[in-house]
């Protein structure tokens, strides 16, 4: 299990219905895509960490962890912002360094509320729920056989990767790349029969085009619910009163 799942089945707002998240969640959400990158987005970034830290009690190394990919993502992709390219060959950008900054601004603050909502609610209590919304079922059952078998594959990658380490699969350049290929293929090819042995069981099992499983009653609790536009609120607030000081 991954430790951004086992933080939400762990999280203090486990018995929270999965609506009052996502309000909370979305909430901040849009205010990182609607409010100026400067002071709205890090003012959001600030409330959606704190929110997290303070309330959520998210485990602060594996926000860290779960967060530093998508951010890695963001940061090389902005530095495309940093150069042009025209007639006289490459040259830096007429206000390259603030459109990065932008945009970093931006997917820091949208990645932190999206954790806040992944590291609460468990993608169980989630998928069954989003049929009710109007979401095709196939599509979430797709989705939930997707993210069962994701924990297959990285099992997988993981005891192929011990093995080859302790036959000296990396020791040197040549052999490293080496195992790389062998890794790929030996995880294609696993996943793929997997996935066939999966159908096959299914179609064994009478499926009909609908997984019907169980949905645990979460009661949406009112206190809550009635929480959580604050910290949206909050994020507004601040950033306009940032933008009259500043």
């Amino acid at each position: 299990m991954l430790a951004i799942d086992a933080a939400a089945y762990r999280s203090p707002w486990r018995r929270h219905h999965p609506a009052a998240k996502a309000l909370l969640a979305g909430g901040l959400l849009g205010c990182a895509l609607v409010l100026p990158p400067w002071p709205g987005a890090v003012v959001t970034a600030l409330v959606a960490l704190a929110v997290a830290l303070c309330w959520a009690r998210v485990p602060a190394r594996t926000l860290l962890r779960a967060a530093r990919t998508p951010l890695g993502f963001a940061l090389t992709g902005s530095l495309t912002f940093l150069v042009t390219v025209g007639a006289d060959g490459i040259g830096w950008a007429d206000g390259g360094p603030r459109r990065a900054g932008e945009v970093v601004a931006r997917c820091g603050a949208a990645v932190l509320c999206q954790l806040l909502f992944a590291g609460t609610t468990p993608l169980a209590d989630t998928l069954p729920r989003l049929v009710r919304l109007g979401v095709p079922a196939t599509l979430v059952e797709v989705a939930a056989l997707i993210y069962r078998m994701l924990f297959v594959v990285l099992d997988t990658t993981r005891r192929i990767r011990d093995a080859q380490a302790g036959r000296l699969g990396a020791r040197s350049l040549q052999a490293t790349w080496r195992s790389l290929g062998g890794l790929g293929s030996a995880v294609f090819v696993r996943s793929f029969d997997r996935a066939r042995r999966l159908e096959i069981g299914l179609a064994g099992r009478g499926y009909t085009g609908a997984l019907t499983v169980a949905v645990e009653p979460i009661p949406l609790r009112t206190p809550f619910l009635l929480a959580a536009p604050l910290p949206a609120a909050l994020a507004v607030t601040a950033t306009l009163a940032l933008e009259r000081l500043l």
